[in-house]
């Protein structure tokens, strides 16, 4: 049953919860219950994962009565979308309506508010550090050019000098944040006992596992996260003919996997655990590349266990 098309405001989101109100004392719903349970009946509503759009109004949704928001694996429904010929909003409400259909989807629950907080701010970081790289190599690059502007130069340098003010004012701002909140100072504190998590990975670490943990509804399994950041291997083979190398899903933030991956090799300077399982691999024969992606994904697995 459609309810129409309402605006994604304020007065749209209280037109839909009173069209979802009137549909649930309708005949048609109501038959075999009583006005009682009717009023109990629960709604599940799931929302497409829109980068953030909707976040407003999961939230705003998540604070009525008896209603359950529900945010699919974006991953799984593209999986259900294969085959259809065309991609129109009906399509699409059908689908995510078939999808919420299942027994055993989890209720989405937002992040903490101190890790929500602390993610933009960390992703902002990331883009200032970025743009600084990107300035720091033109800077080189006009250095040795015989005949290079000093009006452009003047600019990159002034731009170098705003990157890095900025970075410096969000480096204070995370720190003072964490400082602030007893309980990002203890889960960064159990991540940095785990080997290659230094203080450029514990951060970005715990808010991907935050996040992770929020969309699992509170039953992420180690297995799930590594997933969940594109480590897990896919191995491509049919019969006996067919055996092609296996690679990593590559699905997720590729910047945690990065961080990831400079993690592991940075624990390879050291004798830790993390060393050692990944010369237990070369040591068998594993390419020395292969055996630093597993270490990497070892290192995940052990940070979600830290964070359990």
């Amino acid at each position: 049953m459609r309810l129409g098309t309402l605006a994604q405001t304020a007065d749209g989101w209280v037109a839909l919860r009173d069209a979802v109100v009137g549909l649930q004392g309708s005949p048609a719903v109501s038959a075999g219950r009583g006005p009682e349970d009717a009023d109990r009946e629960p709604v599940a509503l799931v929302r497409e994962p829109t980068g953030g759009y909707e976040l407003a109004f999961a939230l705003w949704a998540r604070r009525q009565p008896g209603w359950q928001v529900h945010r699919p694996n974006p991953a799984r429904v593209r999986a259900r979308r294969q085959g259809l010929r065309a991609k129109t909003d009906r399509q699409e409400a059908l689908l995510f309506a078939r999808f919420g259909a299942q027994p055993t989807l989890s209720v989405w629950q937002p992040l903490a508010s101190e890790v929500s907080e602390l993610d933009p701010v960390l992703r902002r970081r990331e883009e200032v550090a970025d743009g600084l790289r990107r300035e720091r190599q033109r800077h080189e690059q006009l250095g040795v050019r015989p005949a290079a502007s000093r009006t452009v130069q003047a600019s990159v340098e002034r731009l170098l000098q705003t990157f890095e003010n900025e970075l410096a004012d969000l480096e204070r701002a995370i720190a003072e944040q964490v400082q602030r909140h007893a309980t990002l100072q203890a889960a960064e504190q159990r991540l940095r006992r785990v080997p290659g998590v230094g203080a450029r990975v514990a951060l970005p670490l715990l808010v991907a596992c935050e996040r992770y943990h929020a969309l699992a509804g509170g039953q992420g399994t180690a297995k799930g996260m590594v997933a969940d950041g594109g480590l897990d291997p896919q191995p491509h083979a049919s019969g006996v003919s067919v055996r092609h190398r296996a690679l990593i899903s590559r699905q997720g933030d590729r910047l945690l996997r990065a961080r990831l991956y400079m993690g592991a090799l940075g624990a390879l300077r050291g004798e830790n655990p993390l060393h050692a399982f990944y010369q237990r691999l070369v040591d068998r024969g594993k390419p020395k590349k292969l055996a630093l992606i597993a270490a990497a994904r070892k290192l995940l697995a052990w940070a979600v266990h830290e964070r359990i």
